[in-house]
Formats: structure tokens, sequence, C-alpha cells
């Protein structure tokens, strides 16, 4: 009976591992509207975080930093991209042509 009690008590830490992790993410809301994005901060301590695209444009974006994007989505969509970071600044920008000259870019700071 010992050994059952000591697995299922494994199995529920094994289980829970990954909330407790995904719960130390930092979350950014990005807006993105024609040609501006919208940070909800435009820095955070550095480690995991989640930038949270949603556009609110009438045509298609999405957002690139330190080497990784989001699919392009369309109006009224969401899309997630989380990155590890170290401390130092971070260019972002939309990667759709045309659109990061027309303004959709800037620097993200972790702390």
């Amino acid at each position: 009976m010992k050994r059952k009690i000591v697995l299922l008590c494994i199995a529920a830490a094994v289980v829970a591992a990954p909330a407790a992790a995904s719960s130390t993410a930092t979350k950014v809301t990005v807006i993105a509207t024609e040609f501006h994005f919208k940070l909800s901060t435009s820095s955070a301590k550095h480690g995991t975080i989640t930038f949270v695209l949603v556009n609110k444009g009438t045509i298609g974006h999405n957002f690139k930093i330190d080497g990784k994007k989001t699919a392009v989505i369309g109006p009224g969509k969401t899309a997630k991209l989380t990155v590890t970071l170290k401390a130092g600044k971070y260019p972002y920008s939309c990667t759709v042509p045309g659109h990061a000259q027309a303004g959709m870019k800037g620097i993200f700071i972790a702390k």
C-alpha cells in the first residue's frame, strides 16, 4: 500500500510541474493595429516572457523578437510567442513586407 501512495505522490508532482513553470512566465500583451504596435509594457524582468499578439487591425500582422516569430494572424485573431530573454535590449517588429518600415517596430528591454 505504501508503494502505491508514493507512486501516486510522484505522479501528482510530475503532473503539477508544468503548470507551476508556466505561471512564472511574464505576460506582455501586444496590440497590433495598422502599422503600429502597443505593448502593455516596454520592459520586464529577464527570463521567460510570453508575448500575446492581438490583431485589432484590418490586415494580417505577426510579431518577431529574438529570432522567433508568430504566424501572420488575421484581424480579430491572437497568437502567443514565448521566449527566454537574458538581460538586454531586444528589437521587435512585424515581418510582413513594409510593415516594420511603416512603424511596426521597437525595442523591448529585459532587465
